[in-house]
């Protein structure tokens, strides 16, 4: 199975590039963005003003890419833990963010303008949920699509190939984005499967199946946009496999040296997405130091900003636990409610 690449490692383009230079320069920040969270929410989580973090350095354009072709007020993200990059393209807010990861109920839930589910902790449980959304935007007549995200080692799980088998049997307009990064925490891709690309999976569901590079925006972008594409037009779910690496730790309490070398992780980052991208606009003339150095300082601004007002929210109250469950609460919960409340249980 061939790999869909746009860019090789240095940015060079291969071919050419189906998007605009707008696109390309609004591509560009939005990794950039990514990335500044990601390295200022490790900074947090060290100095114990963030719960345990998990981040996704030189994963950024494998779900960038994706976000970047979804409306958040029309479309819906379903997100595994480890898609910050995502939600934050999406559009939800980056304070919001902080108090997720700081487990604050404040940070539960998306503004009313983003239809992003919460980040998801069980593995593989979103994918058979999204088949459920996007089945449903389909009986309601909406131009929407779903996408969800799941781990190469997500793959391995019930979850993962009945929510496939629901999507296809029910043309569901739905985006399954697998981020093949080498590893399922300690475990390697090849100790739990035997097939060479796990995009290959699709066939047996009857979809499309496609493996792009990770790391290379513009291929991950245009996939994400032909299978969305595809989906409005009422012709089913696509299976899209993006082969990226986890660069840093599984989470802020992992020590990766423990079972991979360090030579497997630097060969990687020699084919970072951000490095690529970057070198794809110098190689057409669209950016310069100048402007590196104004985004790093806009960027820096607005988490710095974000911060500030992550630390200004309320105190958590105690009945917000049972909250941001259902639309309605059911009587188990208005009676925990309740009672939080000082009423009777």
């Amino acid at each position: 199975m061939d790999t869909v690449r746009y860019l090789d490692d240095d940015g060079k383009p291969l071919r050419d590039i189906p998007l605009s230079e707008e696109e390309l320069l609004a591509g560009y920040r939005a990794l950039r963005r990514a990335r500044h969270f990601d390295e200022r929410a490790l900074v947090l989580q060290r100095q114990g003003r963030l719960g345990v973090y998990p981040p996704f350095r030189g994963q950024e354009a494998a779900q960038v890419g994706v976000a970047l072709c979804l409306e958040p007020s029309r479309d819906w993200l379903l997100p595994s833990y480890r898609e910050t990059a995502a939600a934050i393209t999406f559009g939800m807010p980056l304070s919001k963010l902080i108090l997720s990861w700081r487990a604050d109920p404040a940070g539960w839930g998306a503004p009313p303008e983003v239809n992003m589910v919460q980040f998801y902790i069980p593995i593989a449980t979103q994918v058979p949920q999204a088949a459920g959304v996007a089945h449903a935007l389909r009986l309601q007549g909406k131009d929407a699509v779903a996408a969800v995200f799941i781990g190469d080692g997500g793959t391995s799980e019930g979850d993962f190939h009945e929510g496939l088998n629901f999507a296809s049997v029910f043309d569901a307009p739905l985006l399954v984005v697998v981020q093949n990064n080498g590893w399922a925490i300690s475990v390697p891709t090849q100790k739990q499967m035997k097939v060479q690309r796990i995009a290959l999976k699709a066939q047996g569901y009857g979809i499309p199946g496609v493996t792009v590079d990770g790391n290379d925006l513009v291929a991950v972008w245009t996939v994400a946009r032909k299978a969305a594409a595809r989906a409005r037009a009422g012709e089913g779910p696509t299976l899209i496999e993006a082969l990226t690496y986890r660069v840093a730790p599984h989470t802020s309490s992992d020590d990766p040296g423990r079972y991979r070398t360090e030579d497997e992780a630097e060969a990687w980052k020699k084919r970072d997405p951000i490095d690529r991208m970057r070198g794809c606009l110098l190689h057409l003339g669209l950016w310069d130091e100048e402007k590196e150095r104004a985004l790093s300082e806009e960027l820096e601004a607005e988490f710095v900003a974000a911060v500030e007002e992550a630390d200004k929210a309320s105190e958590p109250r105690p009945w917000e636990i049972v909250e941001q469950v259902y639309a309605e609460m059911q009587p188990d919960q208005q009676a925990a409610w309740n009672y939080l409340h000082g009423g009777e249980a």
